[in-house]
């Protein structure tokens, strides 16, 4: 049997093919969109692609399912009752399909979704036992996946099906079954999710906190609480995977704008992402621009930060440059990519264009800063179990998704600096607030990890004063 996982870093996406070299025929599990790797495995391996699965309706990023289905003439396999309006071949619990001596059986396991499966996978040349199971975004490695993403309506029906699924389902294959997940660490489907990207049932069943649980009760209080912010564009994700998403021939592969079009474009509203890093940014950008870098992390927070459809325009160093953000953000449903600005900002500095800057304020200077008569207002940015685990002295604690959510009643004379963990975030923010007219934003170059290797200390105090953003 052929197996291989295909791995997405930051969106944190696992897909697979699963195959038999010897009979000609492979099957893909839940692939990324841009569909070339599979394509080529299919020349390289001599495997025609048989099937195309998706194990649920994702929200997180596009399928490629219609992508490969479109260049390899494959039927889209899916739950019988998915909430999609195209064709696709219907996969009730039991069905078994074969390609050569990989065997795969589905299980319908709701609770992520009320459609989900998990698929069982035999190698038939070893033995008609299955040897592993895909548990699509059901069971990770260290978490389990949400079940929120549907709606507040059903949420109590989903916890339901997620206990069953895992406890009944699940309870009854054996432990030393081999589990390979839809997602691992990056992904936003949960929150406490192993960089490892496999596991086994048993090892879960000891150590995954979320199956530790001793009644249906606990565990339903327990899911009940928080889940990880939901990115704008998951809902943007939903509708198009649930209407197929558009292929990519449609969207241009490269697009080198002159300053005077890219211009145009701005002046009619297009939204720009400057790739650029931290440091560069803050240097000289073209006013407005929000600084999102190329980081395995960027395509989960476009999705926070940028309404999924909008125009884009993009500064990146070159073709190659927009050829990576354009895959990431196709990825995540953003296909209403006008291009680059060709040469880069210095085209736009050399045109005699208007620059902006967020000023990177270095750890050393900002402790002699807070020090003096005048301190700056200092905003951090991180998440509330970052700031509860120690924070600057001083700092007041605006998490980057309320600053997104509300903006920002702050005067827009103040100082303000904001910090993150690394300066990826602050960043962002900074760029966020300069666009919101907030004129005297700085941005903590290296974030907490400069301030800390700086050699100054954070505070753990259970209060610190406090703004509205």
């Amino acid at each position: 049997m052929y197996f291989q996982q295909i791995r997405v870093p930051g969106l944190g996406c696992f897909s697979y093919v699963l195959g038999c070299p010897a009979a000609g025929e492979m099957i893909v599990v839940d692939p990324k969109r841009d569909v070339d790797e599979y394509l080529q495995i299919s020349r390289d391996e001599g495997m025609r692609i048989t099937h195309i699965i998706d194990t649920h309706v994702h929200a997180d990023h596009v399928s490629g399912a219609h992508e490969l289905a479109a260049r390899t003439g494959a039927p889209i396999a899916m739950h019988p009752d998915s909430p999609v309006s195209f064709p696709f071949t219907p996969l009730p619990e039991g069905t078994v399909l074969t390609a050569g001596s990989a065997r795969l059986e589905v299980i319908h396991t709701p609770g992520h979704t009320p459609h989900s499966l998990s698929i069982l996978v035999s190698d038939l040349a070893r033995s008609a036992e299955p040897w592993l199971i895909l548990t699509g975004d059901l069971l990770f490695v260290g978490d389990i996946g949400r079940p929120d993403l549907v709606g507040e309506a059903v949420l109590e029906e989903q916890i339901a099906n997620l206990y069953h699924s895992l406890f009944v389902k699940l309870g009854a294959l054996p432990d030393h079954l081999e589990v390979y997940p839809a997602h691992g660490s990056g992904s936003l489907c949960g929150k406490g999710m192993s960089p490892k990207t496999s596991t086994t049932l048993g090892y879960e069943r000891r150590h995954n906190p979320r199956l530790q649980f001793d009644s249906r009760e606990a565990f339903a209080a327990a899911m009940r609480q928080d889940f990880p912010v939901r990115p704008k564009s998951f809902t943007h994700i939903i509708a198009t995977n649930a209407k197929g998403a558009p292929l990519l021939e449609r969207c241009p592969r490269e697009l080198a704008l002159s300053v005077d079009e890219f211009t145009r474009h701005m002046e009619a509203g297009a939204v720009i992402i400057d790739a650029r890093d931290g440091v560069a940014f803050g240097g000289g950008h073209i006013p407005g621009a929000l600084n999102i870098g190329l980081e395995k992390s960027l395509a989960n927070w476009v999705g926070m930060v940028v309404d999924p459809k909008a125009q884009i325009l993009l500064v990146v160093a070159d073709a190659a440059g927009f050829a990576t953000m354009r895959t990431e953000l196709i990825r995540i449903g953003y296909d209403n990519i006008l291009g680059y600005l060709a040469g880069g900002i210095q085209a736009w500095i050399n045109a005699g264009r208007p620059v902006h800057r967020l000023t990177q304020i270095n750890a050393h200077e900002l402790a002699e800063r807070l020090k003096g008569a005048q301190p700056p207002r200092l905003v951090d940015v991180r998440t509330p179990q970052e700031w509860a685990a120690g924070r600057i002295p001083g700092a007041e604690h605006q998490p980057f998704t309320e600053i997104l959510a509300a903006c920002c009643t702050l005067p827009t004379d103040e100082e303000i600096v904001v910090y993150c963990g690394s300066g990826y975030r602050s960043n962002m923010a900074g760029s966020f607030l300069r666009q919101h007219g907030y004129a005297n934003v700085k941005s903590l170059a290296g974030g907490i990890l400069a301030w800390t290797r700086s050699g100054r200390l954070l505070t753990q105090e259970s209060s610190s004063p406090s703004a509205t953003i």
